[in-house]
């Protein structure tokens, strides 16, 4: 036997395992590329806020990166190197930079094609406007961790400045803005360091969290919540995070004005007049620590003020036997539309102002063309919101006006960036274009 045979016999049966990993390996490859082909086709290819680069002659294709992601296929292996596949997923974990062994990836806020404003914040968490100080997503930080984290080492900023103050009078210590992940750990924060605080929600506990779809993990890794002490979960849901939070809160007393948004803050000769939709409050520093996502853009329609107008959808068991009304032409909108068609006895009508969801994923279009030919959704393009009120809706579209009949309407149509409201206060807001 020569030595060519024997090495034949002993690499035979390899064979059919190295065909199996690069069989393997294909299939892994062209299931991301078609998650980037549909993310390019549907127009989502811009980050939110900070995301990973790839640096592709220094990847060298081991996947750590893709495995280290909460998310799940925000990151993928095509053709052996790491690419960036679904990106309006990525909010920032940057859990793919401290796993990559090669250090290949680096993260950064925006795109060289779009921008992303980031105000200016010093390491005390200060910004050029002394006496206003931003923690948590509106700094770019959007991992929940660490908006827990800055926005109780904002809270020791704060406190040491409070030291030199005189605090005779009843002007607050301090007003933040935002009960977020940021804004729950700077309130408890708050109340440890003995600051005269309020906090200020125009939504409810949890900012930006609570828009979460249900069932989302939230939090991947353990943090530490002033009052509470370590969250020792390496998994947990949004909703159970939320459960927390509302206990924490509640027996920790913290004072928090739900459904009351900032309008103005303006400098005082001590602090600053903070004019919100209920009244005006005095304080001698204000912590933002908003969402990135703003105000909810309305419709600005007649009737859009009533009660049964809302910017989400919570619970979808809520609508049992309504006729509902979903505005919008995005993702959010037709995942809205498609919960609600399972809801026992509800009607459900999604409208759009433009012709088609050019800007929704393939899978929900092909979802909503499925019901909708099956009779179960109704579905109107380039129509517009006229007028709401309590019984019907009032729209119209090129043939013409129209009214339905309708309980409920749920307004899917993003937010509006809170840029213009910081540059009115002051603060020096930062263009970056792929940059840390």
């Amino acid at each position: 036997m020569t030595d060519f045979t024997i090495g034949l016999a002993y690499a035979m049966p390899a064979i059919p395992i190295w065909a199996s990993y690069v069989l393997t390996r294909q299939r892994r490859s062209d299931l991301h590329k078609a998650i980037r082909d549909d993310a390019i086709d549907a127009g989502l290819i811009e980050p939110p806020s900070l995301h990973p680069v790839v640096d592709l002659n220094a990847c060298i294709g081991c996947g750590a990166c893709v495995l280290a992601c909460p998310e799940g296929n925000v990151l993928g292996l095509i053709e052996d190197k790491a690419h960036l596949i679904d990106p309006t997923r990525c909010i920032g974990h940057g859990a793919c930079k401290t796993a990559c062994p090669a250090d290949a990836i680096d993260l950064v806020f925006g795109t060289a094609t779009r921008g992303v404003d980031i105000p200016y914040v010093d390491p005390s968490f200060e910004t050029n406007v002394p006496g206003i100080y931003i923690a948590g997503e509106l700094g770019g930080m959007g991992l929940i961790r660490n908006a827990i984290e800055q926005g109780r080492q904002a809270i020791g900023s704060i406190a040491a400045a409070t030291k030199q103050d005189d605090r005779t009078g009843d002007m607050l210590d301090l007003l933040i803005v935002g009960a977020g992940p940021a804004g729950i750990s700077a309130s408890l924060a708050a109340q440890q360091a003995g600051l005269r605080c309020e906090t200020i929600e125009q939504d409810s506990l949890g900012g930006t969290v609570a828009h979460y779809p249900r069932g989302k993990i939230a939090m991947t890794a353990p943090v530490e919540l002033p009052g509470y002490g370590t969250l020792n979960f390496r998994e947990i849901s949004k909703e159970d995070l939320i459960g927390i939070w509302t206990k924490v809160v509640d027996e920790a007393g913290v004072p928090i004005a739900y459904e009351e948004r900032v309008l103005e803050i303006v400098p005082q000769g001590v602090g600053f007049s903070i004019a919100t939709t209920a009244r005006t409050v005095h304080a001698r520093r204000v912590l933002l620590a908003i969402g990135r996502r703003g105000t909810p853009r309305t419709l600005d329609v007649p009737g859009e003020g009533k009660t049964k107008v809302v910017y989400r959808l919570i619970e979808p068991e809520q609508y049992v036997g309504r006729s509902v009304l979903v505005v919008g032409g995005g993702d959010s909108a037709i995942e809205a539309a498609i919960a609600l068609v399972d809801v026992p006895r509800t009607t459900v009508t999604l409208m759009h102002r433009g012709e088609a969801f050019d800007r929704a994923r393939k899978k929900n279009r092909a979802t909503l063309e499925m019901l909708v030919s099956g009779g179960r959704l109704v579905c109107c393009t380039g129509t517009k919101v006229l007028e709401i009120d309590d019984r019907h809706v009032a729209l119209v579209n090129a043939r013409g006006r129209a009214q339905i009949a309708n309980d409920d309407v749920i307004v899917c149509a993003g937010g509006v960036l809170p840029t213009e409201f910081l540059r009115k206060a002051g603060v020096s807001v930062e263009r970056k274009f792929g940059s840390p």
